[in-house]
């Protein structure tokens, strides 16, 4: 072992270490009965200052009062007070979205006996130009919890925002609510791992092939594991973190019409799949994972068959995306190509993704 990589990997588990890991069986064996444990479309009003909400997209915006309002199942109205403001990077830009992203902030106390009674910093991603990619980015999600519980539970929402101010209503649209990176933590008895610099070949090996191989699969290029860019890592008080993904609206699958591949990248689209894990020059090691993808096919399928809410025309061309994606890798030839493009000097399959604010 290398001097730098025995320091690196002396760092990870100083840094892993320093936030104690708690484990709470009863949350593991128990998780808590409310958002994200049913799937149903959950109807919300979001009451309060919202042109003033809307207008508050600065480098530090402010938290503001709002009142949420949803129909328990015995169809009694719900009220919870809460506060919120807009967050994110680009989708916070108001040239690149129409509605920015928001962080709900609930107080126990105002929560307790609700639906958000276990929640405390939440994300909201709205409908940056379409409700449409809101509901694709949505499946996206759902895909990877097909896969692994290291991943960010979701709720489809469609949310009407009321100004109660200026008396104005706005257009219903689709939202998800996702999970809390704490409760992703602690549903897997580990900690967040707030430390930066993180090589991938340092992480648990399993868990990042499965992400890489899976950002393939839905043709994401915008993720770095060294900069935590659209990647949290989970930790446990020894051994190496795993890494879980969030935040897929640049992906091929979604087809967003403001995504587009980073430069560094020499992509002409976002359709085009690049493999951005590590160098693994022996193609034995991806058997697992591909294994897993073909058991998960039929419920991939069903996934996007029977979802009510997208448009026949983009079931038919991501079905056609997925099926693409199988033939490269019941194609030897074609997944060594694939899946050993890292291993080639001189192209970009070692270029490290930065945050766009950096």
């Amino acid at each position: 072992m290398g001097k730098s990589f025995a320091c690196i990997l002396i760092s990870v588990m100083i840094i892993s270490a320093s936030s104690p890991v708690v484990i709470d069986e009863d949350l593991i064996q128990n998780p808590p009965v409310g958002l994200f444990e049913e799937d149903d479309l959950l109807r919300i009003t979001i009451r309060g200052s919202i042109a003033e909400l809307l207008k508050d997209r600065g480098s530090d915006p402010q938290y503001h009062s709002i009142t949420i309002s949803y129909k328990a199942k015995d169809s009694s109205l719900v009220n919870v007070p809460a506060n919120v403001k807009v967050r994110g990077h680009f989708r916070k830009d108001r040239g690149n979205c129409n509605l920015p992203p928001l962080l709900i902030n609930f107080s126990k106390g105002d929560s307790k006996n609700s639906i958000f009674e276990f929640q405390d910093k939440m994300k909201l991603v709205t409908a940056c130009r379409h409700e449409r990619y809101v509901v694709r980015e949505y499946l996206v999600y759902k895909l990877y919890n097909l896969f692994t519980p290291k991943s960010f539970k979701v709720r489809l929402v469609k949310v009407l925002l009321d100004d109660a101010e200026k008396g104005k209503k706005y257009e219903p649209f689709y939202g998800i609510f996702i999970e809390e990176e704490d409760q992703v933590a602690k549903r897997n008895g580990t900690t967040v791992l707030q430390g930066k610099l993180v090589r991938p070949e340092l992480t648990k090996r399993d868990d990042f092939m499965r992400m890489a191989v899976f950002e393939y699969f839905i043709g994401n290029t915008d993720w770095s594991v060294q900069y935590q860019q659209n990647v949290r890592l989970l930790a446990l008080l020894v051994g190496l973190p795993s890494p879980v993904p969030y935040d897929f609206d640049h992906a091929g699958i979604v087809g967003a019409p403001y995504a587009k591949p980073r430069e560094e990248l020499l992509l002409d689209n976002i359709y085009k799949r690049r493999y951005r894990g590590f160098c693994m020059n022996d193609m034995n090691s991806f058997n697992e994972i591909f294994e897993q993808f073909k058991r998960i096919n039929p419920d991939i399928i069903a996934l996007y068959t029977n979802c009510p809410y997208l448009e026949k025309s983009y079931i038919k061309n991501t079905l056609n995306y997925v099926e693409a994606f199988f033939k490269t890798i019941n194609n030897p030839k074609a997944a060594k190509v694939d899946f050993e493009y890292p291993c080639e000097e001189g192209n970009t399959g070692n270029i490290v993704i930065k945050p766009a604010d950096k």
